[in-house]
């Protein structure tokens, strides 16, 4: 069976499934009005985000995406433009401008009763937004408008719903307004205003594409104006996302040369790397090690590495968590050297008291108990040839307690 590429073409084709024209205008008509249940429905779906993002839910604020009636007002106002009907688009700017006064209100009295005060990851998330925002936006705009203008609905709305996010962006501007924090409420707010602007867009271009019957005829030159409108508030919306975005992928990019840097840079013998803070923000690189001090030279040398992974302006701090100095290594050495001789010479002291041992241990300790003072304390392990009956094995511990001058030893003696 052949399949032409007019075929593959044809299963693009929207006319097949498309809802009648009047049917969908009166199915957006509906949903822009806030009055009674939708205002309601409203209300408690900002409580329910405002409880998720408390308590750092993302399930519970997903189901307040669900039930949220805030989409209606933002297709009535794409739809208005796209079939030139400007009481519609009064009527949905005016509840539009409502829902989101009172989300803001609802929001704001929440978190200001609520004893959790903490921004959590899933407020933050809100606070950042960028050009992947405004392409979530104007697709899920997309594919909202066109399940609402289709017979076969399915479960689109409320996945569009989801991936739009227009309640948590609002309920995190009431936390900013809250709590004083002014970078939260416009990080969320412009998100907010994000999603209204290319929901919009998208559903005035698949009006448009569709060729939904105009309420009015339009004068070419206000259409012209009204387009110019348009164009003018998209690119003022989109600028700021595009600087916010591109800062990200720097920040990103920075972060994973640091790290490369870190990995095969930073290798300094005699010490260890205890901690380190990358801030891609403030371009800084903090490294912590612990051992030997760390000269000036060394330090000296890294920043000079930092040029051949492209973080030549970064800030390079390195601190020393503890040290080990030359003087204590030597110390510590020398009282290895020390508990050696003392071994070998107990060792054959022993031996020349007729006993044949393999070998033997011994070091200066202290004993600690959790209701006594701590105490000197000398441990001795010995290992000798033959199985010692017990009577000889404490002749030769009281041996070694007048031979160390120890009035605390612990002796074992093998096998």
């Amino acid at each position: 069976m052949k399949y032409s590429l007019a075929d593959l073409l044809d299963n693009f084709k929207l006319k097949a499934h498309r809802e009648n024209f009047r049917s969908v205008i009166k199915t957006i008509e509906s949903g822009v009005q806030f009055r009674g249940t939708n205002l309601w429905v409203l209300v408690f779906a900002i409580l329910i985000a405002s409880l998720g993002l408390n308590v750092n839910s993302p399930a519970v604020i997903i189901g307040a995406m669900l039930v949220s009636p805030l989409m209606g007002p933002i297709m009535g106002m794409g739809l208005a433009m796209g079939i030139n009907d400007l009481q519609l688009l009064r009527k949905s700017l005016t509840n539009y401008a409502f829902a989101a006064g009172v989300s803001l209100a609802t929001s704001t009295l929440f978190f200001l009763a609520s004893p959790i005060n903490e921004a959590h990851s899933e407020l933050l998330a809100r606070t950042t937004p960028n050009v992947y925002d405004v392409l979530i936006a104007f697709v899920g705009g997309l594919a909202g408008i066109l399940a609402t203008a289709s017979k076969l609905k399915g479960n689109v709305l409320p996945g569009v719903a989801i991936a739009t996010a227009l309640m948590p962006p609002l309920c995190t501007a009431g936390y900013g307004i809250a709590t004083g924090q002014g970078r939260f409420f416009a990080g969320a707010f412009y998100l907010f205003i994000i999603n209204t602007v290319f929901i919009a867009l998208a559903t005035l271009v698949t009006v448009r594409f569709m060729r939904f019957p105009y309420r009015e005829q339009p004068d070419p030159d206000r259409a012209l104006k009204v387009r110019r409108i348009i164009w003018l508030v998209t690119l003022l919306t989109i600028l700021p996302s595009v600087y916010l975005g591109y800062q990200i992928v720097d920040d990103t990019r920075f972060k994973n040369r640091a790290e490369r840097f870190i990995e095969f840079e930073t290798a300094i013998p005699g010490d260890f790397l205890l901690k380190k803070s990358i801030d891609s923000r403030e371009r800084s690189i903090v490294l912590t090690f612990g051992g030997k001090p760390i000269t000036s030279a060394q330090i000296a040398d890294m920043r000079r590495k930092l040029a051949a992974y492209g973080i030549e302006t970064a800030r390079l701090e390195v601190k020393q968590g503890f040290e080990v100095s030359d003087e204590k290594a030597t110390s510590a050495a020398q009282a290895r050297i020390a508990d050696r001789a003392l071994a070998a010479q107990i060792l054959g002291e022993l031996q020349a008291q007729g006993f044949t041992l393999e070998n033997a241990s011994i070091a200066p300790a202290i004993l600690v108990s959790p209701d006594k003072a701590d105490v000197e304390n000398w441990v001795v392990s010995i290992e000798t040839r033959e199985r010692l009956p017990a009577p000889v094995k404490q002749r030769i511990a009281d041996w070694l307690k007048v031979r160390l001058k120890a009035e605390h030893i612990s002796v074992q003696i093998l096998p």
